[in-house]
């Protein structure tokens, strides 16, 4: 059957397998991200300090994501070209994450050593791991296919945050491993012990998941299509992505700096605004976020059905201007709340409404912007491509905690929400001037 006439239902099972590289990305940073600060705590270290640290993640993504995914486009080997990467990488992540809760037991320069490999590897895996997809599905079915990878990222990101950190405090003993729950420094109450348990289970998870796409998923070898297609050096291919007459590739990328510097400079305070603004106990505040994440998984292959149907810019354009507008009923929630009097449960419930709300949008500017680049991709490029989405994401990821950060000091916490929505706007007025990235007609 050709591709044309089995449709996106032919290829959902495949795009299933190929989602199980990015979940265990999903599974491993809500993890990395919650108890990592709570490990370098422990050995009394300053905010800034530890942010450093924190941002190791940020800063090997944009130094290797971009180099590992141009690599991989110029492999050739008899398992395929990105799946050379994903053997070597991705076990090794496994490895270096289930070590982090001994690491911090062990000393401050152990932990860092390992923080260090673990972001080395899990960057460097990245750009191949999601390169996979475009390589395999055809341009017509990427925004559908994307939209199944982003749900197995999403669902991820809930058993790491809802069912595997429980598992932190469970205290037992297995065999080879040891004791799950271990004392560090005095006293026996949660802020002095490290729990290894979800750590254990997520690097098991990923080898299981590596062992999985090895058997099941074949990649094309290569060569055929290298043949065919102009040999560019990796600086070549570069210049004509960002330098060429069809600005539409660099368009999209100043396009997503500019909704990633939004995202990431309100989502990683929404937490804390919860527990000023909205008088939230630390462990219900971590619903805020999960409300995007419930959303993400949920809307994420809709967003791509739509797509599919309306155009990958409209679905895109039409999200960020919904993004605005709740990102501005969220800025001004808390004094409407006050205004009109609600109660404790309607003022969290309806905060954590509006953040529905926004990850069900925001997930289709992330669904549908991916596979715009792939469009324009060629065999030969693809990873380049990739690596390109992710250098200017988490470029992003490094300039928005710091900006955000300043007009929280100079205009107080809620400012921060009105900057997301201006760079939202920004990205939106950007996107109007793009005209490649959709799937080709069939004639």
């Amino acid at each position: 059957m050709s591709e044309e006439k089995k449709g996106m239902k032919g290829y959902y099972g495949i795009t299933f397998l190929i989602g199980l590289g990015f979940f265990t990305m999903g599974l491993m940073d809500p993890l990395y991200d919650t108890y990592v600060p709570v490990f370098l705590n422990k050995y009394n270290l300053t905010d800034f300090l530890s942010g450093l640290i924190m941002g190791l993640d940020n800063l090997f993504a944009l130094l290797f994501i971009p180099v590992v995914s141009a690599l991989s486009d110029k492999t050739i080997t008899p398992i395929g070209r990105r799946m050379p990467y994903i053997l070597v990488t991705l076990p090794l992540t496994a490895l270096f994450f289930a070590l982090l809760p001994n690491s911090a037991l062990k000393s401050l320069a152990v932990l860092i050593i390992i923080i260090f490999f673990l972001n080395v590897f899990k960057q460097a895996a990245r750009g191949p791991v999601v390169a996979l997809m475009p390589d395999i599905i055809p341009g017509e079915y990427r925004s559908e296919a994307n939209g199944v990878i982003n749900t197995m990222g999403g669902l991820a990101a809930i058993i790491g945050t809802v069912f595997l950190a429980r598992l932190y405090d469970v205290s037992v003993k297995l065999p080879l491993f040891g004791e799950m729950r271990v004392p560090f420094g005095n006293g026996t109450d949660s802020e002095n012990y490290i729990g290894k348990l979800p750590f254990l289970i997520s690097g098991i998870l990923v080898v299981v998941a590596v062992i999985l796409l090895f058997i099941f998923v074949k990649e094309r070898k290569g060569k055929k299509e290298m043949k065919e297609e102009e040999k560019l050096s990796i600086l070549q291919s570069l210049s004509m992505i960002l330098g060429g007459k069809d600005k539409s590739a660099l368009l999209i990328l100043i396009s997503l700096l500019f909704w990633f510097i939004g995202y990431q400079g309100m989502l990683p305070w929404v937490g804390r605004y919860s527990i000023e603004f909205l008088g939230l106990k630390p462990g219900l505040a971590g619903y805020s976020a999960g409300m995007v994440g419930i959303a993400y998984a949920l809307f994420a292959i809709p967003s791509g059905l739509i797509a599919h149907k309306i155009g990958r810019r409209k679905t895109i354009r039409i999200s960020l201007v919904f993004i605005c507008g709740i990102v501005i009923l969220i800025y001004l929630h808390h004094p409407l709340s006050k205004v009109l009097g609600l109660s404790f449960t309607a003022t969290y419930m309806s905060f954590w409404a509006l953040l529905f709300f926004f990850g069900m949008f925001w997930v289709s500017v992330i669904t549908n912007s991916f596979p715009m680049l792939w469009q324009m991709a060629t065999y030969s490029n693809m990873g380049i491509y990739t690596g390109l989405y992710y250098f200017f994401s988490q470029l992003a990821g490094i300039i928005a905690p710091g900006f955000t950060g300043f007009l929280r000091d100079l205009f107080g916490h809620r400012a921060i929400f009105l900057n997301g929505a201006v760079f939202m706007l920004a990205a939106f007025i950007i996107m109007g001037f793009v005209k490649g990235g959709e799937p080709k007609k069939e004639n």
